[in-house]
């Protein structure tokens, strides 16, 4: 098998990852193994040792490039969104949703090592430079400077929005929601999108 175009340009550790994250999107995380990441990118499995000690450290690089696609998604979704405040929160619970039913192996894959303190790092952020985390704590943020969140609301929504719209990501993906038409889909998220802002925003704008 030839060579990668990255790897002949000296980037081993970067052709390995990109060979991992196509291992996840085809299988999900049992799928990254460097064995199969080598083979990929035409080099001896010995060559891999020199980036990754061992098979999870080549999955939680897989990890970190999956969270910055799901960043990247989110962002996507965030420039499409009209100016009121409460939308920038919906859309990001669309993109998040969105990239979960788009790359289901590669999303499980970016969950599969990650510590809290890996959602935050340089490696999973989109191209603003914030990741899926910074993004949804940041439109908490303005809407708690827009007066839609009551500031006895914010400290540690991240965790109230973001166990929402996982969880419902992972209905959607691998659980018994995995089946709805998308016309269905599209409705359960409206839903969860409705009953995250009643929680956060009692009021209206």
């Amino acid at each position: 098998m030839a060579p990668r175009e990255t790897y002949r340009h000296g980037n081993l550790r970067h052709a390995l990852i990109v060979a991992g994250v196509e291992l996840a999107r085809e299988g999900g995380p049992d799928a990254v193994v460097l064995r199969e990441a080598t083979r990929r990118v035409g080099v001896a499995p010995n060559a891999a040792y020199r980036h990754f000690a061992d098979r999870r450290a080549l999955l939680s690089a897989v990890s970190q490039a999956g969270l910055a696609e799901l960043a990247r998604t989110m962002e996507r979704e965030l420039a499409k969104a009209p100016s009121p405040v409460r939308a920038r929160l919906r859309a990001l619970t669309r993109g998040y949703l969105a990239f979960a039913q788009a790359e289901p192996g590669l999303f499980r894959a970016a969950f599969a090592t990650t510590g809290m303190a890996d959602t935050d790092t340089d490696e999973a952020t989109g191209p603003d430079g914030r990741t899926a985390y910074r993004l949804l704590s940041d439109a908490l943020d303005d809407l708690t400077a827009s007066g839609a969140l009551p500031p006895e609301h914010r400290p540690y929504a991240e965790y109230f929005v973001w166990s929402t719209i996982h969880g419902m990501a992972v209905l959607l993906t691998d659980g018994p929601l995995r089946g709805l038409l998308p016309v269905e889909a599209e409705e359960a998220e409206r839903r969860v999108a409705d009953a995250i802002e009643r929680g956060l925003c009692p009021t209206s704008e």
